[in-house]
C-alpha cells in the first residue's frame, strides 16, 4: 500500500498528538458520547504533557459539526494544529487510543485507513462507460467513456439487409469495447489504480475485458450487478467490490510474503531483505527500504528507538544519533520511526496480519532493500551522515 497521504504529517516537528476513537455508535445520544469522548481524550494528552494549544485543537475537531463518522476518528496534531483527520474503513478495536509522543502513532492506521485498495469501477453499456474511483478518501468521478450510438440495436429479420445491419450494430459494439478499454486502461495508468470492477452489459463487459492491454488485464475483475442506469444493483455491486478489494489483499499479501522469504533465504550478493530492529535502522539510513512489512502484535513493533528531525536520523541507542547530525535525540516507537522512514522515501508498507503469517517477519518488521550500494556509495553515505 501507498502511504503518500501521510506525508504531511513529517513536514513539520513535534511532538504529536494522535487520538483514535471507535464513534460507530450513532443514535440519540451520539453528540453527547462524541463531546465526552474528545474531553476525556483532551484530558488524557494534557496529562502526557501536550499543551493547551494542541489538546483544544483536538477538542474542536473532535466536536466539530462535521456528520459523524461510521466508523471513527482518527485525529494528528501539532503546534495547536490538526495537521491530518484521515476517513476510517474500518471501527477501532479499542474505544479510544490518544498517544502524544516524538512521532505521530501511525500503527492502528495500517488496519484502519490506510489498506483500502483504490478501485477503478467502469460501468459499462453498448453506447460507453461511466468511470469511478473508489479509495480511501471516498468515491469520485473518474470520467466517461462516450462510443458510437449507431447502429447499436439488432433487428429479428432474416433479409440480407438486415443481417448486414446486424453485422454493422455487432462492429459497432466491438468498436466501442475496444474505445472502453483504451480509456479503462489510460485511467488505471493516470490514477494508479489497484483493481478494476467492470459492471453492466453482460456481453460488453466481456468484450471490454478481453481487449484490455496485457499489462491491465490481471487487475480486472467483472461484476454481475450495477451498471449505467440509475440505481442498478448498486448494493449487490458495492458487496462485489468489496471481495474484489479483499482479494487483492490478500493476493497481493501471499505475493509479498513469498518474495520477502525468497530474498531473505537468497545468499547471493548483498542482501536483499532485512527483518530485526538493528538491521532495519540502517537500512533506513541508507535509504534502502523498498517495502516496509508491518506485523503490528509483534514484539519488535513497540521497540524503543532513537530519532531525529528528519526521517533518516534513526538509531538503535541514543548515543547513535550524535553521528547522524541530531544533538538532542527522542526515544520513539520503532514501527512509528520506520513507517516514517518508508513514507517519505516513497516506499511501499505491507501489513502483514498473523493469519498471514505469525512467524514471518521475525519480530513483527522486515523489508525488502533496495539495490545495495556500491562500496564506495557505502562509505560515501556513510561520510555524508557524518
Amino acid at each position: 500500500m501507498q502511504l503518500s497521504f501521510l506525508t504531511s504529517l513529517f513536514d513539520r516537528p513535534g511532538p504529536w498528538a494522535s487520538i483514535y476513537l471507535d464513534t460507530s455508535v450513532i443514535d440519540e445520544s451520539a453528540a453527547e458520547r462524541r463531546e465526552l469522548q474528545a474531553r476525556e481524550a483532551c484530558q488524557d494528552l494534557l496529562g502526557q504533557g501536550c499543551d493547551q494549544d494542541t489538546a483544544r485543537a483536538v477538542y474542536e475537531a473532535l466536536t466539530s459539526g462535521r456528520p459523524p463518522h461510521e466508523q471513527g476518528r482518527a485525529v494528528f496534531a501539532a503546534h495547536g494544529e490538526v495537521v491530518l483527520d484521515p476517513p476510517l474503513s474500518r471501527r477501532p478495536l479499542a474505544p479510544a487510543e490518544v498517544t502524544w509522543a516524538a512521532l505521530p502513532r501511525l500503527g492502528p492506521l495500517l488496519d484502519l485507513a490506510a489498506a483500502e485498495p483504490v478501485c477503478l469501477v467502469a460501468y459499462i453499456d453498448r453506447t460507453g462507460a461511466d468511470l469511478e474511483l473508489r479509495g480511501p478518501g471516498g468515491e469520485r468521478l473518474a470520467g466517461t467513456v462516450q462510443g458510437r450510438d449507431w447502429p447499436v440495436h439488432r433487428t429479428a429479420s432474416a433479409d440480407w439487409s438486415e443481417r448486414h445491419f446486424q453485422t454493422s450494430v455487432e462492429n459497432t459494439w466491438e468498436e466501442n469495447a475496444r474505445t472502453i478499454a483504451e480509456a479503462v486502461a489510460e485511467c488505471e495508468h493516470e490514477t494508479g489504480a489497484d483493481l478494476i470492477v467492470l459492471a453492466g452489459d453482460a456481453r460488453e463487459r466481456r468484450s471490454v475485458h478481453d481487449r484490455l492491454p496485457a499489462d491491465v488485464r490481471p487487475l480486472a475483475v467483472e461484476s454481475e450487478h450495477g451498471g449505467r442506469a440509475d440505481g442498478a444493483g448498486t448494493r449487490l455491486l458495492d458487496e462485489d467490490v468489496e471481495a474484489a478489494r479483499e482479494e487483492h489483499l490478500r493476493r497481493t499479501a501471499d505475493q509479498e510474503l513469498d518474495r520477502f522469504r525468497s530474498a531473505r533465504s537468497d545468499t547471493g550478493g548483498g542482501p536483499s531483505a532485512a527483518e530485526g530492529v538493528p538491521a532495519l535502522v540502517e537500512a533506513a539510513r541508507e535509504h534502502r527500504i523498498a517495502e516496509l512489512l508491518v506485523r503490528t502484535e509483534g514484539p519488535d513493533a513497540h521497540r524503543e528507538v532513537w530519532v531525529g528531525a528528519e526521517p533518516d536520523q534513526i538509531a538503535v541507542r541514543r548515543s547513535d544519533t550524535h553521528y547522524l547530525g541530531e544533538r538532542d535525540p527522542l526515544p520513539a516507537r520503532a514501527d512509528d520511526a520506520l513507517l516514517r522512514s518508508a513514507v517519505m522515501a516513497g516506499a511501499e508498507v505491507l501489513r502483514v496480519r498473523p493469519e498471514d503469517d505469525e512467524e514471518v517477519p521475525v519480530g513483527g518488521l522486515g523489508a525488502l532493500l533496495r539495490w545495495p550500494y556500491a562500496e564506495g556509495e557505502r562509505e560515501a553515505a556513510h561520510t555524508g551522515a557524518g
